[in-house]
């Protein structure tokens, strides 16, 4: 247990931080660093922090029994407002617990569900915050109703809580089936949006919240965002025009950042959120190097792209904050790890030029070199190739036209019209000189006229 040094603020809740650290979990050097952050988000004045190694949870209060009666010592001297686990406790965990420190206790979910339900602005993030938080609490009821409690239970009072109780659920059930059907049709106008974009090549920051993917964003768009330094800041996805150097407008797109063991109730809510990269050319996974759990937190990231599904799709890690680092060693030992990772700093620019660069490279990984034939009377399949590609050349044969070009495989799969053919490029056999001919067979007939 440590002293944290308390916060100024006289209206936020005074809080206990605690965290259990089974076998196989990796420990940073500070275990409590981000949960510290989030409850710092949240508007807390953290007050202790505590640790406990168990090689397993206990059933009943998730940590042990020595363990709890120093939490509740000290949750009586610092008098303390709320105990944050950064774990996940279960609906009886969390209700053993209430009962005996007599204080709210909030888990890892029900925290970062809080910070969501503060930061969410727009009303799809609204009800993607909503729709998780109901989930999430739809199994608590019973401990919400635990203020009955204090009632005198006697004639006239028998079993209010329990009829409450059922009401509650109902209530609750019906307005998350709601949600879903909304979130449902939101999911789909933001595919239709999202697949509306597809005439410019799409690029998606992604990576761990707090990573400086808003900064980011802003240095290369002067889009304006906010980009606060504190988690979570982002919820909802903004998407600018970038005119990449020696390429192009392209469209990049700013998501909700991740974080371990983001609750997937929060994934599956925030699927429309997350469309963009979904469907985006190419991830900018963007990591911030100057955490010493940076490692940890790339696979973290990993790990959420996996549930999404997306973790095969093509991804350029960037190493922002280098600016931050307290000495090249540390730079070094990340780029060992991912040799092909891109150094910048978003706030000096340091490395900008060749995180564009690498950009560039990465969504030419994506063209293709092919002959598209079509009638020479086609002008607008030629102009589509013209936006979308880089015509290299066009050889004319009577009615028909092939042109050779350059093209993102996306923009291909669309080129289906009747009479058109489009096929890998080879290159046409070299046309005879007849000139150089004629100068060849020239002497052998002198020498028969001799």
């Amino acid at each position: 247990m440590h002293e944290i040094e308390r916060g100024q603020s006289l209206t936020n809740e005074r809080a206990i931080l605690i965290r259990v650290i089974l076998p196989d979990q990796t420990v940073e050097a500070d275990p409590l660093e981000e949960l510290r952050g989030l409850a710092e988000t949240a508007q807390t004045d953290v007050v202790l922090g505590m640790t406990q190694r168990r090689n397993h949870p206990d059933v009943r209060t998730y940590v042990g029994k020595g363990k709890l009666e120093e939490l509740a010592l000290q949750v009586d001297a610092q008098e303390i407002d709320v105990v944050i686990f950064d774990n996940d406790l279960s609906p009886a965990q969390t209700a053993n617990l209430e009962k005996t420190l007599e204080v709210k206790v909030l888990d890892r979910t029900e925290l970062i569900l809080d910070i969501f339900a503060t930061h969410a602005q727009t009303y799809e993030s609204r009800l993607a915050v909503e729709l998780a938080q109901l989930e999430y609490s739809l199994p608590r009821l019973k401990r919400m109703w635990t203020h009955l409690s204090r009632l005198k239970m006697g004639i006239g009072m028998r079993g209010p809580g329990e009829k409450q109780l059922e009401v509650d659920r109902r209530l609750v059930e019906k307005r998350i089936h709601d949600l879903r059907v909304e979130l449902k049709s939101v999911e789909k106008r933001r595919e239709r949006q999202v697949a509306s974009r597809n005439a410019n090549m799409t690029v998606s920051l992604v990576g761990y919240t707090n990573a400086g993917k808003s900064t980011l964003m802003n240095s290369l768009t002067d889009a304006g965002v906010e980009a606060a330094d504190k988690l979570f800041a982002t919820l909802d996805t903004r998407t600018r025009r970038w005119q990449l150097p020696h390429w192009g407008p392209v469209l990049l797109s700013d998501t909700v950042g991740f974080i371990r063991d983001l609750p997937h109730r929060l994934i599956a809510s925030f699927k429309a959120t997350l469309e963009e990269s979904r469907q985006a050319d190419l991830l900018i996974h963007v990591a911030d190097a100057s955490n010493p759990a940076v490692l940890a937190q790339i696979s973290a990231v990993f790990h959420v792209l996996e549930d999404l599904g997306i973790d095969e799709k093509d991804a350029l890690l960037v190493l922002n904050k280098v600016d931050r680092l307290p000495s090249e060693s540390m730079l070094q030992k990340i780029l060992g790890r991912y040799p092909n990772a891109v150094p910048v700093s978003a706030v000096t620019g340091q490395g900008l030029d060749k995180f564009a660069l690498a950009v560039s490279d990465a969504l030419s990984k994506t063209f293709r070199n092919v002959d598209v034939e079509t009638g020479v009377e086609n002008g607008k399949l030629m102009a589509y190739i013209a936006a979308h590609g880089e015509i290299l050349s066009q050889r004319f044969n009577e009615s028909r036209v092939v042109i050779h070009c350059r093209m993102p495989e996306k923009f291909l799969g669309r080129i289906n019209e009747a009479g058109t053919d489009v096929r890998p490029h080879v290159a046409p056999a070299p046309v005879r000189n007849t000139d150089e001919d004629s100068a060849k067979a020239e002497p052998s007939r002198v020498d028969d006229v001799a």
